[in-house]
């Protein structure tokens, strides 16, 4: 049995093409992210600005108390002012405290957290126009089904 011992030259190419391929991976990477860094901050800059615009007083005026109406009207809004999760539940307790019904404001926070009307162009651009939109709308409508089934369940629970 001959002991076969791969080649030296062999071995050593692939030992040099390891960190040429992470350097050219690292600076695609860095390459993207300052393509994609610009359109960010200004997808931040139009979801402060809305949130400026519109005040919170808004959101309770616009509720109706319908059952059918309201989910909508909530994942709408919260579809165009997009935000993190944090601030979804601050807002949510104000609209609850208000009166706004929990149908509403759960499919408010779904949308503020899961749509994005604001980010659409930037999410067109980075993954796509059609892929960006069938995302946003199964966002939109799954969350008028979160709020729809959370209401359900929670009368279930609490009758």
């Amino acid at each position: 049995m001959k002991n076969e011992r791969p080649r030296e030259g062999k071995a050593r190419v692939e030992e040099d093409t390891k960190p040429q391929k992470i350097t050219a991976s690292l600076n695609k990477t860095a390459t993207s992210f300052a393509q994609v860094f610009p359109i960010l901050i200004g997808v931040m800059l139009l979801i402060s600005l809305i949130l400026v615009l519109v005040p919170q007083s808004f959101y309770g005026a616009v509720f109706t108390g319908d059952e059918i109406f309201d989910p909508l009207v909530g994942a709408l809004i919260g579809s165009v002012a997009a935000g993190n999760p944090i601030t979804s539940y601050i807002i949510g307790g104000e609209l609850l405290d208000r009166g706004v019904s929990l149908l509403a404001v759960t499919a408010f926070i779904a949308a503020w957290v899961t749509v994005g009307i604001a980010q659409l162009p930037a999410e067109g651009m980075v993954l796509g126009k059609r892929f960006a939109l069938i995302r946003n709308v199964i966002s939109f409508l799954s969350a008028v089904l979160v709020a729809i089934l959370t209401s359900l369940t929670l009368e279930l629970i609490w009758p």
